[in-house]
């Protein structure tokens, strides 16, 4: 849990945000999330967000100024400059409407798809660092070593094992030219103006260049794990290519190019579920068990050791 006088500095800065913003704030505050890689506060139409202890004063900065260039895709910040704040490096956001948990059927698959794609093909600054997706992986994996013995941790480890050095963040990213989130899953998306305006990207943290598969890795999981119907991958992949998305061929079999980073995303949903398992003394549910499984698959085939389909 995040200490208590940063969550409370950081409600205090989104009030000031927010009143700053409009005299007549009608008042409102919530907690959005509280993990250790983001303390996320909401004070009426404005969000403070607490980025990773680790965060790099530099890199964040240029993530910050990206997201400003790239309005139609990213969310942009109201100030691209952080601010410290019990030494955790602070943003602030205009609110936007998030994808409805409760409502599968609605996921905007096509508008994730379509925004991957033109994010994707904007030109990525020189200077922007690698996107953090494989080392959020390796992480993951680190946890699940640290947190103790697990039956399923082994088929896990295996999986990791087959996989290329770049995509355990051993080695440099091939094809690193090419703008990527680095963490693309639903929750990513909000609506702005909320709450039905169009959609946008959000949290720059791990954006960056890099392999584009990866930020298709995490639905080609899960529809390799049978997590998603094949109907919405179909609509994700085929919106993909529509908007000229270059992480896959036009046409024909994705999977050469998406092979590698799906497995990676599959060991690393695996990792942190045995992780959070062990961690509260509990037996993995059936959504956990399945990517375990889709592991202990993996560990028999190898991976395919470079991506077929270049940028």
């Amino acid at each position: 849990m995040t200490p208590a006088p940063l969550l409370r500095a950081l409600a205090v800065r989104a009030r000031v945000a927010a009143h700053a913003r409009s005299s007549a704030c009608p008042c409102g505050a919530a907690t959005l999330a509280d993990r250790p890689d983001g303390v996320v506060v909401r004070h009426a139409d404005t969000v403070a967000k607490a980025h990773p202890p680790d965060s790099d004063p530099a890199e964040l900065a240029g993530r910050l100024d990206l997201a400003t260039r790239l309005p139609g895709i990213l969310l942009p910040p109201l100030d691209p400059a952080p601010l410290a704040l019990h030494g955790r490096l602070v943003t602030f956001w205009p609110y936007g409407a998030p994808v409805d948990p409760g409502d599968p059927d609605a996921a905007p698959w096509e508008a994730a798809a379509t925004l991957l794609a033109r994010l994707h093909r904007a030109p990525a600054p020189p200077d922007l660092p690698p996107m953090r997706g494989p080392a959020k992986a390796a992480r993951a994996v680190a946890r699940l070593r640290e947190a103790g013995p697990h039956p399923a941790a082994a088929p896990v480890l295996r999986a990791w094992a087959t996989l290329p050095p770049w995509a355990r963040a051993e080695a440099p990213m091939p094809h690193t030219g090419t703008l990527c989130h680095g963490d693309l899953h639903l929750g990513q998306l909000v609506r702005r103006p909320a709450p039905d305006g169009p959609w946008l990207l959000i949290d720059v943290d791990d954006l960056g260049t890099g392999v584009p598969a990866w930020d298709l890795a995490r639905p080609a999981a899960w529809y390799a794990c049978g997590l998603l119907p094949p109907g919405e991958w179909t609509r994700f992949l085929t919106a993909y290519r529509e908007a000229g998305g270059p992480a896959v061929p036009v046409e024909g079999d994705p999977w050469p190019a998406l092979d590698v980073a799906a497995r990676a995303l599959t060991a690393q949903t695996a990792a942190r579920a045995v992780a959070k398992a062990v961690a509260a003394g509990r037996p993995l549910d059936e959504v956990e068990q399945a990517v375990v499984d889709a592991c202990d698959r993996m560990a028999t085939v190898p991976a395919q050791l470079a991506q077929e389909h270049a940028k």
